[in-house]
């Protein structure tokens, strides 16, 4: 099951009305985008090959941390569409009351507006795109 029937088939057994994405703070948007960046990164991590856990944790942490996030971003931000990269700004500008442990104020922003992106275009049957964007970000980054 692709992510957007597996979104969909979520909305449906739990009854969950369509909303639009417009009304969702862009905090929201990276929370739900934090954790399905962090999935297609697991993904292609298990997918490269089986082995200990504590080695898939240390290969994904490395780039789902901060500081990668704000890397891979700037190497995609002359992919972005012009919705994709306003939906990025209001991620990295909203004011958010924490921050992440090892990483530079700038890099948490710019990270906080990738997983905004991540999360609207997930949450707008978009996945496919998502799932270009990051391949062209590890790839520009030599992470793949």
């Amino acid at each position: 099951m692709g992510a957007r029937l597996m979104d969909r088939y979520i909305k449906e057994i739990f009854e969950i009305p369509e909303v639009d994405l417009r009304t969702y703070s862009p905090l929201t948007l990276a929370y739900i985008g934090d954790g399905i960046f962090d999935l297609i990164i697991r993904s292609v991590v298990v997918g490269k090959g089986n082995t200990k856990a504590s080695n898939l944790h240390k290969r994904t942490s490395r780039i789902v941390k901060a500081e990668t996030q704000a890397k891979l971003v700037a190497a995609i931000k002359e992919s972005l569409t012009e919705e994709e990269r306003d939906i990025y700004k209001r991620g990295r500008n909203a004011k958010s009351f924490t921050m992440a442990k090892n990483a530079s104020m700038s890099d948490y922003r710019k990270a906080t507006g990738f997983e905004a992106l991540a999360g609207y275009l997930y949450l707008s049957d978009r996945t496919e795109r998502l799932v270009e964007l990051t391949k062209e970000g590890l790839q520009k980054l030599e992470l793949l």
